[in-house]
């Protein structure tokens, strides 16, 4: 059993970085779902709305996963 104390909502609420790493965590996984049904996202780029197409998606989300292997060891 665990018995370390649960932080309270307001301890998380506080932690701001922990919201942002589950924030970025989210949009990843929306967008990977958009990707693999073959559905293109929305996305802004030099200030105008631009449909980003689902191979554009999964290659820079590949990329993404190489770079942070690489960081990581």
């Amino acid at each position: 059993m665990n018995d370390r104390p649960r932080p309270s909502i307001a301890d998380l609420l506080a932690d701001h970085e922990l919201i942002t790493a589950a924030i970025n965590r989210g949009v990843r996984e929306a967008v990977l779902k958009h990707a693999q049904a073959g559905k293109p996202i929305a996305a802004m780029e030099g200030g105008k709305v631009v449909w980003v197409r689902p191979e554009e998606i999964l290659a820079d989300l590949s990329e993404e996963s190489q770079r942070g292997r690489t960081r990581s060891g």
